[in-house]
């Protein structure tokens, strides 16, 4: 009891220069748990972002070269109720969205267009990013409407409510535009009706490829990959590696960047307790003269400075942990659009950090147990 009493007398009694220790700490602390916080949220974040650049797996037919945004039906089809089995035989929390696509060269108004027959529904979820004028189609079942890229319209003249007849061979299809894309790329050449129209428009019940979006990092994307290749060995499955290698290059890039920053915020906080405490061993010679000339042992004192620099650690690294969530929230939203949350685990690993931290700057400290009671009470 009386330990802790002289522990906090010494606090008290040094208010001017623990101030400046403290606010090194508690700035420390903020910066380095909004580091950690966006450290451990941002992989969530980074898969979020690049799940907007669309499927990341492509299924295919063997030895069959196929372009993920288009190109025409080759003669090579495959069955999708088998390779829908084989994917559900696999399943996966991180799918985000999985849909077979038919490619098919058609013609509306004489003029050849791509034609691209998918799960309506599933569509959305692949292109969040799309920006639409008009409306969604939201059911795989819907065989009347249809979206149109944005260069279709303009070349067409075609608006929300317009009517598109659709022909491939001696079949034809009548349709009405539901909405107008604007993708900025391929998709924008393009007209996306539901599965079974484009199937019937070229007479087939096959499709061209299948398109997965997973979530997660690129090794579960890999794993995912590599379960979907041992239950359909007959097809060719391909993870879309420029999305998956720049996600987990990015992704090294950034936790370089976050501890090295806080490995830098550590060692500045350290040196800056470091200086004050030098100034504070130096003010506090007489008090620890007179303790060891009242017979307290070294370890006894030094033990009480280095309590209250803990007890600094502690109560600077608590303030700064709930300053740190706070800032990692704001981070999160000018950064990714969303908040990232605070994570729990946080809290105890910023505040052990800080208490570390102010210990090795308080090696100024220990030098006290070389003060010679004689000198200092003769000089008093």
């Amino acid at each position: 009891m009386m330990f802790w009493r002289l522990v906090f007398q010494l606090l008290r009694g040094s208010r001017g220069r623990l101030a400046v220790a403290i606010l090194a700490i508690v700035s420390g602390a903020a910066v380095t748990s909004a580091l950690l916080n966006l450290d451990l949220g941002v992989q969530n974040k980074l898969t979020q972002e690049f799940r907007t650049l669309g499927a990341n797996i492509v299924i295919s037919p063997p030895d069959v070269q196929q372009s993920v945004d288009g190109g025409s039906a080759g003669p090579v089809l495959f069955d999708e109720n088998v390779l829908e089995i084989g994917i559900e035989s696999v399943p996966e929390p991180n799918v985000v969205a999985s849909a077979p696509f038919l490619y098919v060269i058609g013609k509306a108004a004489e003029k050849p267009v791509v034609i691209v027959g998918t799960l309506m529904d599933e569509l959305r979820k692949f292109e969040p990013t799309w920006q639409l004028d008009g409306g969604w189609i939201s059911s795989r079942e819907d065989a009347t409407r249809c979206l149109v890229g944005q260069n279709v319209a303009r070349q067409f003249h075609l608006k929300p409510g317009s009517s598109l007849r659709l022909t491939y061979a001696d079949r034809t299809a009548e349709l009405t535009v539901s909405g107008v894309v604007s993708a900025g790329g391929p998709d924008d050449s393009q007209i996306f009706v539901n599965l079974p129209v484009a199937q019937r428009l070229a007479a087939t019940g096959g499709v061209s490829v299948w398109q997965v979006s997973v979530g997660g990092s690129p090794k579960v994307v890999a794993d995912y990959a590599a379960r979907i290749t041992a239950a359909l060995p007959q097809y060719q499955v391909r993870p879309i590696r420029q999305v998956a290698e720049a996600e987990g290059a990015l992704l090294g890039r950034i936790r370089l960047l976050i501890v090295s920053m806080v490995l830098l915020i550590l060692i500045l906080t350290a040196l800056c307790v470091l200086g004050t405490m030098a100034a504070l061993a130096m003010e506090r010679r007489k008090d620890v003269g007179l303790m060891k000339s009242l017979g307290g042992s070294i370890s006894r004192i030094v033990g009480i400075f280095l309590a209250e620099v803990g007890v600094l650690g502690a109560a600077g690294g608590l303030l700064g942990t709930i300053l740190g969530a706070a800032l990692s929230y704001w981070m999160g939203l000018r950064v990714f659009g969303t908040a990232i949350a605070p994570r729990w685990e946080v809290f105890p690993v910023t505040i052990a950090l800080m208490i570390v931290v102010t210990l090795a700057g308080a090696l100024p400290l220990r030098m006290l147990g070389n003060v010679k009671p004689a000198e200092i009470l003769r000089g008093a």
